[in-house]
């Protein structure tokens, strides 16, 4: 299965090649904190950018382990570049772009990316 998800003007488009997922995790950190993300893991081989290339803007702070990706149009973090505990590549998608997820039915893991 996949699943399909956009920033919020709809110039950003990507697809995963994964199952929805039934967890997320809710970071503290100061900027999971302001944007309100739920997030979800997938190696990176699963992750494919349909549109919007162009318009992504990366962002990095801290230790800069994640490369934040937001639409410049519409200013929404649909994703992130990062690598995983063990240095694999990954991304991180914000659940809350997937149009197909009832995010109530979500398990959400708090996550203390402030003191991490």
């Amino acid at each position: 299965m996949s699943f399909q998800g956009s920033c919020h003007c709809g110039a950003v488009t990507f697809t995963v090649n994964a199952d929805l997922p039934h967890e997320a995790l809710s970071c503290n950190c100061s900027i999971c904190r302001r944007k309100g993300l739920l997030l979800a893991f997938f190696p990176i081989n699963t992750f494919v950018l349909n549109s919007g290339e162009a318009l992504l803007r990366g962002y990095t702070f801290n230790k800069h382990i994640i490369q934040h990706q937001f639409c410049q149009t519409c200013g929404t973090e649909a994703f992130a570049y990062g690598k995983g505990p063990d240095g694999s590549e990954m991304c991180a998608v914000n659940l809350r772009c997937v149009p197909d997820l009832a995010l109530e039915s979500l398990q959400v893991h708090p996550y203390d990316g402030a003191n991490a």
